[in-house]
């Protein structure tokens, strides 16, 4: 099929599987997600002070998580909820970079925030809020960092699919998308997460895909289950909230697991891939 037949079929031809039939791999550093090995991806939501991103910087280090996420600048539903210490926060990040070796994940909300995200953090995080804000994503599509593009809760898989085609377009190919579940009528959770989005995206797009089981529950004890399921279903990595203190979290502290419950589940992770790693063996030999 040529890419001028792709074009009048597809919405969305440069994240289509159509046009590319391998997986893409977006590397950051020395980590590559969208191999067989997932990335784990964790964080406060929002940084709060230099000394708690940096602590706890070494604490999920120590668990295992490959990178850091936390929030610097935060769109809350409430005008008066906290909203993140901005670019002060992005600065905290970077020095948590240096003490812990982790690369960094953060979000930004407007593209006048770009040069000091591009200065100091290593992906930047599109949010549920902001997916069809196409001045936002053609600023990021501009840039040469990779771009984390969060599904919004009210979105299609087809509509998240061309917004990631807004940033290939302008150029930059380094696009991760992360399913943080949808709005549904259930309300036992904050949000309902589609797991089911993670092999149709698969069969649709070559762009990896990770998944937020935090934001996609909203109940911290759900988050361990809501991952094995996230990885059993193929996605390429996971992103969890973790604090050293939930209880006292300036945010989403009701969803955000503990270092130590981020330790066992990576334990448990590791074991799951191991696991799949020989069976996917054993079916080769024998099949």
């Amino acid at each position: 099929m040529s890419t001028r037949e792709v074009r009048s079929n597809c919405p969305y031809p440069l994240a289509s599987r159509q046009n590319q039939a391998a997986n893409s791999v977006i590397t950051v550093h020395d980590i590559q997600i969208g191999t067989h090995s997932p990335t784990i991806i964790a964080g406060p939501c929002s940084v709060e002070s230099l000394d708690q991103i940096v602590e706890l910087a070494k604490e999920i280090q120590a668990a295992g998580a490959q990178m850091l996420r936390g929030g610097a600048f935060k769109p809350r539903s409430s005008p008066y909820s906290f909203q993140g210490l901005g670019d002060r926060g992005l600065y905290y990040l970077a020095e948590a970079r240096k003490v812990s070796g982790l690369p960094v994940v953060s979000e930004i909300m407007e593209a006048s925030q770009l040069d000091t995200a591009c200065d100091t953090i290593d992906v930047i995080q599109i949010g549920a809020r902001n997916m069809q804000n196409y001045s936002l994503l053609k600023a990021v599509g501009r840039t040469d960092k990779p771009v984390l593009l969060k599904r919004g809760f009210s979105c299609t898989i087809e509509e998240w699919l061309m917004s990631a085609e807004y940033i290939l377009s302008e150029g930059n190919q380094q696009v991760i998308l992360c399913e943080r579940g949808i709005r549904t009528f259930e309300t036992a959770t904050r949000n309902t997460l589609d797991l089911s989005a993670v092999p149709v995206v698969k069969e649709r797009s070559h762009l990896p895909i990770l998944v937020d089981p935090s934001h996609g529950t909203g109940v911290a004890r759900y988050v361990p289950s809501m991952s094995m399921a996230a990885l059993a279903a193929g996605c390429d990595g996971l992103l969890i909230e973790v604090h050293s203190h939930p209880e006292k979290a300036a945010s989403d502290g009701q969803q955000t697991i503990t270092p130590a419950e981020l330790k066992l589940l990576i334990d448990k992770i590791n074991l799951f891939c191991k696991i799949e790693k020989n069976t996917n063996k054993e079916v080769a030999l024998h099949g």
